[in-house]
């Protein structure tokens, strides 16, 4: 595993990159960049609980919530991929951080995206995030 950080200025503040990153339709719009179809399926993202980050074909990982301030920052850790709809060994991802920092510059919202990424993925996210961050930033300016 490799700490990689993608980031992003956005012009909107933090309630608004919040709401473009964790709203359902929203959520469902940025992470096409990673697959058509994503989606996520949580308790309302709360802190503690469970949340599914699945492909559109029941494929993905499966996260706990460690921290959730809202507008702030959100931490996830990977504990099981999901596989034809069913929790399984996460593997090398067992473990895995994911966090999302909104930082307030002004009238302007920094978005920094930390994640722990396998070997084998880099040059995949290395494609995706940008697109991803993009599409949060014109999700964030256009509400």
């Amino acid at each position: 595993m490799e700490k990689q950080q993608y980031r992003i200025t956005i012009n909107a503040p933090r309630e608004k990159v919040w709401n473009a990153l964790w709203e359902d339709k929203n959520y469902r719009t940025w992470t096409a960049a990673f697959a058509e179809g994503s989606s996520a399926k949580t308790d309302n993202w709360k802190e503690g609980s469970k949340v599914m980050f699945t492909d559109g074909t029941d494929n993905g990982m499966v996260a706990l919530i460690e921290v959730n301030r809202p507008n702030e920052f959100m931490s996830f850790k990977h504990i099981a991929i999901m596989k034809d709809g069913e929790e399984a060994d996460a593997g090398e991802w067992a473990g895995a951080h994911e966090n999302y920092t909104l930082t307030a510059t002004g009238r302007q919202t920094e978005l920094a995206v930390d994640i722990d990424i396998a070997d084998e993925f880099k040059e995949y996210f290395a494609k995706a995030w940008p697109k991803a961050l993009a599409s949060v930033k014109e999700l964030a300016e256009g509400n």
